[in-house]
């Protein structure tokens, strides 16, 4: 595997910053925020000074119940081809449900969900892992996801989850060491038992990030430093193996480049005290990393999507709780689901936030109790501003005229004309409407 070194998550808030960084050997660009036609200068710079841009997918969905979307494999190649990258990751997660497999709607998370750790969950995970390695022109390294909730029922631990699937497909793992932590403190799993029972020559590389606590429930924020429990947890791994590489994400709520670079030598710091106590020479652990699995059923993709598909619908659209679940800890999750989704579609839609102003966020969160999400975030801020304007409870008034023009120059198959004739004829309608 390619020694990547120390890295970090490139987001467009820090281009400038990470450019100037010292010693980062590499970078991380999430897939989806990324066109291949369209490169940002920034990492058009950084290619050519020869730091490594990996492309991380977040929508994907390997770990669902459906075999994974041609088009969107194709997206995550194209990036992989338009980086020169040396691999591709994405998340042992799944982020929909529903749809024909069900016959049921078809729903979307907005947000990584984590499997179930039952054979027909990993028997649908590998085959859905081999048909993404076969239609991608790198390898593929998959990475464990953190967790509010655990799913009742299941057969093996996350250890021996992901030594299976790396030994059935010879999948790459990428470990996320804050990952761990969080399903430490949110689900009792002991990270150090994952470690030892992880294949640790199938690592691709390891991700470090921060979170904060509340009410006993860690979150995987993204947005706060690199906790202590978390680098323990790096050193540890880096104490069993070397990690071909190590990258930091920081999703929002960037500080100064200073405490990044902080953080980046903290980072340093906890590898290389587990490097000092690690065998000189490590044993192999002689297990066959292209055991050939069998093969996985539509039963067993049918049985998952009904699981994935209640819980799915408990958590966005209010559903009975499926038989076995921590009701309080699924409040949790669809309260965190439902806010990452008013933020993200905040982002994708600023517009909608400076129309409402202080109505934007209630008037979103009460929204998104009745009405799941189905067809992307840039759909569901049309369906929100759709709602609005439908259900009465906006007045006529300056807010709605804007909020009715901003979602007009947008629902439309095409951008509503500017020509002045157009706009003229549009101004006399309403006039007239309004008569």
């Amino acid at each position: 595997m390619e020694r990547l070194g120390t890295g970090i998550g490139w987001r467009p808030e820090i281009a400038d910053a990470v450019e100037r960084m010292p010693g980062i050997d590499w970078v991380e660009a999430v897939s989806e925020n990324v066109c291949p036609g369209h490169l940002p200068d920034s990492l058009q710079r950084l290619r050519a000074r020869g730091v490594t841009v990996v492309p991380h997918g977040v929508s994907l969905g390997l770990g669902g119940a459906d075999r994974p979307d041609a088009g969107r494999l194709a997206a995550l190649a194209e990036r992989a081809e338009a980086l020169g990258s040396p691999l591709v990751t994405e998340h042992i997660a799944f982020v929909r449900a529903g749809g024909p497999l069900t016959a049921s709607p078809l729903l979307e998370a907005g947000h990584l969900l984590p499997v179930p750790r039952t054979r027909d969950a990993l028997d649908v995970l590998c085959e859905n892992v081999r048909i993404a390695q076969d239609a991608l022109p790198v390898p593929l390294a998959v990475e464990n996801i953190a967790a509010l909730i655990s799913w009742p029922g299941e057969e093996m631990t996350e250890g021996q989850f992901l030594y299976e699937l790396a030994d059935r497909t010879g999948v790459r793992l990428l470990i996320d060491v804050a990952n761990l932590h969080t399903n430490h403190v949110n689900r009792g799993e002991d990270p150090a038992k994952a470690l030892a029972e992880l294949p640790l020559e199938a690592i691709a590389y390891v991700h470090v990030a921060g979170g904060f606590e509340r009410d006993g429930v860690w979150h995987d924020s993204h947005a706060h430093p690199v906790p202590q429990p978390v680098l323990d947890i790096l050193t540890d791994l880096a104490s069993r193996v070397a990690p071909p590489g190590v990258l930091l994400e920081r999703d929002e709520n960037f500080p100064e480049p200073a405490e990044l670079e902080g953080e980046l030598t903290a980072i340093r710091l906890a590898v290389e005290k587990g490097a000092a106590v690690r065998a000189e020479a490590a044993t192999p652990t002689g297990h066959d990393t292209m055991a050939t699995p069998s093969a996985a059923t539509d039963a067993a993709r049918q049985r998952l999507g009904l699981a994935q598909t209640a819980l799915l619908s408990a958590l966005v659209a209010g559903t009975p709780v499926p038989e076995g679940f921590d009701r309080v800890r699924l409040g949790v999750q669809a309260r965190a689901l439902a806010g990452k989704r008013a933020d993200v579609v905040a982002k994708v839609a600023p517009e909608l936030p400076q129309i409402l102003g202080e109505a934007y966020r209630p008037g979103f969160l009460a929204y998104a109790h009745g009405h799941p999400m189905t067809g992307g975030y840039r759909r569901d801020a049309l369906d929100f501003a759709a709602h609005l304007l439908l259900d009465g409870h906006l007045a006529e008034g300056a807010v709605r005229r804007e909020l009715r023009a901003w979602w007009l120059e947008r629902s439309g198959p095409v951008p509503r004309s500017q020509r002045p004739a157009v706009r003229a004829a549009r101004a006399a309608r309403r006039v007239l409407l309004h008569r």
